[in-house]
Formats: structure tokens, C-alpha cells, sequence
């Protein structure tokens, strides 16, 4: 199936790496015009330049910030004034005993996984929905629906950004915009890599272990890539996607056992 998203206009935060530069990527390669978006402006500019290199034949444009910023969120929609997608993206907090948070640990968790994707959607469903084009899709965690002891906040905030965006999805499909989650298990990112590496030097054993128990608790066999991430997130943006609205679809590899 042939996905063309030519004249489509899409910001996609947290894009510079990951899985975020996956969905960009495919975006792209669709025909959509892209606003990639992340914090590290080197690396945010890398990406940028090596879509355009790659010959999606759109227009790519960096905005680096971080998303929970108000002031970065008001520059990427002044860079796209009228987007046709979001993808909503942001790392999660680290990994981490829940009696070790303040505060002030909580209140950033649930900024970067909760409020500001709902802060994003605010400011764009409206013109989408007048528009009568609007896809949204949210990057949250196998976590979600498979809470792990030490990811409390990032699964408790993310669940509820779930929650929440439910009713408000119905409200707008019948303007043809829809708001869905991707939810991604292990895939082979930066980030996971970063994680594992920590776990490693935590426990004092060898990384090498460390990723064989990982790989063995996952049917597939192997991690996830972040271009089949992307070619999911692309087809949720698509004009063929719009009868799917406020589901949430797993990308683990069959790691969460169950029939529904």
C-alpha cells in the first residue's frame, strides 16, 4: 500500500534520534514537509540535513528546544502555522526507585510525558479539525499497559495523557482527525542502548548478558527498528488510517501477552 502525504505538513517533536527520527524519516519519505524538533541543535541540524540528502524532495526545517518549553512550542508552530500532523515524543525520566522522587521529580515527568503533548494538541486540533485533515499520534510505552517497577512516573504520566486524549478523540473524528498512540516496546535506539548500559554498571555485570536476557523475554527475536516505527507512525498519518481513532497500538514484538 502506497502511502502520499505530498503537501501534507507534519511536526514531529523529539525528533533529532529514535524513534522520533523514524516517524520524521517516513514522514518525509511520504511527502509530507517536516518540523523536526529536539534539544541537541548539532545533532537536530545532522538530522535535517541527512533527510534532505536523502531525497525526500520536501522542505525540512530543525527547531531545537525542549518541547516542554512554551517558547519552543510557539516556535515550531510558527515554523508550521498550520500542520496537518503531530507526533508527540519526549524521553522519559530515568529509571529509578519511586521513593527516591520529589516533587519536583514528579512535576517534570508529568510536564515531559503528559503536559506537553496535551499542551501541542491544544494549540493545533482546532485548525486541523477546521481544516478537516488532522492526524496525531503519540509516542508512549509498552509501559502503558505493562507497568515495570522503576518507570512509575514515566508509565503513570503517559497512561494518563491516554486517558485523558479518549473522549477528545471521539469528540473531533468526525472531522476527520484522529488521535492515536504508538507504543513501543525494545527497539534499537541510542537511548535503550544508554539504558542498558546503565543497568550494566548498576549491577556490575556484562552488558553482553544483560542484552541476551533482554532479547530472551522478546517472541521476535530482536529489537525493533526504528524505520518499521516509523513506517507505523506514517500509515497512522495517512488518509487510509482515518477510520482508527483512540487506539493504542503495540510495537514490542509480542513481549505483552494477551488476547486483547
Amino acid at each position: 500500500m502506497a502511502i502520499d502525504l505530498t503537501g501534507r505538513r507534519a511536526i514531529v517533536c523529539a525528533s533529532s534520534s529514535g524513534l522520533g527520527r523514524g516517524c520524521a524519516e517516513a514522514l518525509a519519505r511520504a511527502g509530507a514537509s517536516v518540523v523536526l524538533n529536539g534539544r541537541d541543535e548539532t545533532r537536530l541540524k545532522q538530522t535535517a540535513i541527512d533527510l534532505v540528502s536523502a531525497e525526500t524532495g520536501v522542505d525540512v526545517i530543525p527547531v531545537a528546544g525542549d518541547i516542554t518549553d512554551p517558547d519552543t512550542q510557539e516556535r515550531l508552530l510558527e515554523a508550521c502555522p498550520e500542520p496537518d500532523i503531530l507526533v508527540n515524543n519526549n524521553g522519559g525520566p530515568p529509571i529509578g526507585d519511586f521513593r527516591t522522587l520529589d516533587r519536583a521529580d514528579m512535576e517534570a515527568g508529568l510536564r515531559a510525558n503528559m503536559l506537553a503533548p496535551i499542551e501541542m494538541i491544544q494549540r493545533v486540533i482546532d485548525g486541523m479539525a477546521a481544516r478537516r485533515f488532522g492526524r496525531i499520534v503519540n509516542i508512549t510505552s509498552v509501559t502503558v499497559k505493562m507497568p515495570i517497577s522503576g518507570l512509575d512516573l514515566s508509565s503513570g504520566a503517559r497512561a494518563g495523557l491516554t486517558s485523558f486524549l479518549a473522549g477528545i478523540a471521539r469528540d473531533v473524528a468526525g472531522d476527520n482527525v484522529t488521535i492515536n498512540q504508538l507504543m513501543p516496546g525494545y527497539f534499537d535506539t541510542e537511548r535503550s542502548r544508554g539504558g542498558l548500559r546503565a543497568r550494566a554498571e548498576r549491577l556490575g555485570r556484562p552488558i553482553e548478558e544483560l542484552a541476551a536476557e533482554r532479547l530472551a523475554t522478546i517472541p521476535a527475536g530482536r529489537l525493533g527498528a526504528p524505520a518499521e516505527f516509523g513506517h507505523a507512525c506514517a500509515f497512522l498519518c495517512s488518509p487510509q488510517a482515518g477510520f482508527i481513532t483512540g487506539q493504542n497500538l503495540l510495537m514490542d514484538g509480542g513481549i505483552f501477552r494477551s488476547a486483547f
